[in-house]
């Protein structure tokens, strides 16, 4: 149905001034019978002002014209006058744009800086991206596409949060990417699991065998735990947001992303993002070994094996305690293996020690009252 285009319309004003001509009135006159200031009505026949519900009446009762006629024209009017196509088209890019970003937390986190220009706010969002057009993915390495793990497109907000932790990744130093020395550095953090204050050796070392570390709180809504990409094909990144912060998910975390990088996960391919280390999924060969090497990582799953054999159904704190400081782990980390193979999340949370506040002081973080500022070479560009 081909939609009704008037010729020309006119305000209610211009019809109100013929009726006034017709009449000899002068718009005080008008004023007058309607018991309404002059400015008031001048207003009103100039468009400076809209024909309410009772204004219309009053002009029905000054006029004869019925009160529907006044309301009518003054809607086609203020639609035809007053929502022109420039108008709708900022309508129409102000809601892409939030469609296409979390904006309202991309502007609450300082990560773009607000403006009321729209065609300014475009660009900061698409500088923020890395991108020419809305359209158009951040890259990651020689990524074509983005996907989340288990083949689930990446949400908007989970990949402001990846374009944020590579930002950050571009301004950490970092030795040259060695899967050797990475091999090496897993080794060692072994002699890091019995005290929870040791978490803030984990950067430095991983830099040391050329991954970059970084932190960056998770956005509203987001439940991402880590995530592994690269920058480039020999620039490995592992990024953690420590929505949970326990000793025993931070270092299943750690381990599960270092065996991301050995296996070449992400390079050259949509970056590995992990959902919940608590429910740990095997539904692809990827996460697989990283679960399992994480799990073995954090108590060796032999011992783990025949703990749960002498001691379950019921684990005693002590029993933890005793079978941990015999395997040089933290209590949390045995918790923590303990949770996940029984799915008892309600149990054991007295041994998980919190760790969040000694990373923050120790790595390149985002949030947690920490908002860098980062230099134009670390933002907004392509690859």
């Amino acid at each position: 149905m081909t939609a009704f285009v008037p010729a020309e319309v006119f305000s209610p004003g211009d019809i109100i001034q013929d009726e006034l001509t017709a009449r000899g009135w002068t718009q005080n006159d008008l004023a007058t019978i309607m018991g309404r200031p002059l400015q008031a009505m001048n207003e009103i026949i100039n468009a400076k002002k809209r024909v309410t519900e009772e204004t219309a009446k009053q002009l029905e009762a000054a006029l004869g014209i019925d009160a529907d006629f006044w309301l009518r024209t003054e809607a086609l009017y203020r639609l035809h006058y007053t929502d022109p196509e420039s108008a709708r088209a900022r309508i129409a890019r102000r809601a892409a744009l939030r469609q296409r970003v979390p904006l309202r937390h991309l502007l609450t986190r300082g990560w773009i800086v607000a403006t009321d220009d729209e065609e300014e706010l475009e660009t900061r969002v698409k500088d923020f991206l890395g991108i020419e057009d809305l359209k158009e993915r951040p890259p990651f390495a020689m990524a074509a596409k983005q996907t989340a793990p288990y083949g689930e497109p990446l949400t908007t907000t989970q990949e402001a949060w990846l374009v944020r932790a590579k930002q950050l990744a571009k301004t950490v130093a970092a030795a040259p990417y060695s899967a050797e020395k990475l091999e090496r550095v897993i080794e060692e953090f072994k002699s890091l699991l019995r005290s929870p204050d040791d978490v803030r050796h984990v950067s430095g070392m991983l830099a040391k065998a050329g991954v970059k570390f970084v932190i960056v709180e998770q956005l509203p809504s987001l439940k991402t735990d880590a995530a592994c990409f690269w920058i480039n094909p020999t620039e490995p990144v592992i990024a953690m947001s420590l929505v949970r912060d326990r000793i025993d998910n931070f270092w299943f975390g750690v381990r599960h992303e270092c065996q991301h990088v050995l296996n070449g996960d992400g390079k050259g391919e949509e970056p590995i993002v992990d959902n919940d280390f608590d429910k740990p999924n095997d539904s692809s060969e990827q996460e697989r070994l990283a679960n399992s090497a994480a799990a073995e990582f954090c108590v060796p799953q032999d011992l783990m094996d025949d703990f749960m054999n002498r001691k379950g159904p019921l684990y005693l704190d002590a029993d933890i305690r005793a079978f941990a400081h015999l395997n040089g782990r933290h209590a949390g980390l045995v918790a923590g293996q303990l949770r996940k193979r029984l799915g008892a999340w309600n149990k054991y949370t007295n041994h998980l020690a919190r760790v969040r506040h000694i990373l923050v002081g120790s790595a390149t973080v985002d949030g947690f009252g920490h908002t860098p500022t980062l230099s134009s070479s670390s933002k907004g560009q392509k690859g």
